[in-house]
């Protein structure tokens, strides 16, 4: 069963962010970086247990190419984003949404 994805808007708010500066240091690249956090939404609907657990009942699926970790939780029918989190950020942020 594929689950829907969710993403909580602190998590749509860093994904476009993020998005939108790729884009700004060279073209093409905010779309690639787009693609390859679809690729992990895709992953974790259709396999929402495939990744760790990390914090509580949050899990971390690693962006593949970018700096960048998901961070979800399995809300049947549902996966939700807390968090499109670049990987040098203080971790605090991110595990303050558990």
């Amino acid at each position: 069963m594929t689950h829907r994805v969710i993403l909580r808007r602190a998590a749509q708010a860093e994904y476009d962010a993020a998005g939108d500066w790729y884009e700004q240091q060279r073209p093409g690249l905010g779309v690639a970086f787009t693609a390859a956090v679809q690729e992990v939404f895709d992953r974790i609907a259709a396999h929402p247990r495939m990744h760790g657990i990390v914090l509580r009942d949050m899990r971390k699926a690693v962006v593949q190419g970018f700096p960048y970790c998901v961070y979800y939780r399995e809300r049947p029918p549902a996966v939700v984003v807390l968090s499109v989190f670049h990987t040098s950020r203080d971790p605090t942020v991110w595990q303050s949404r558990a």
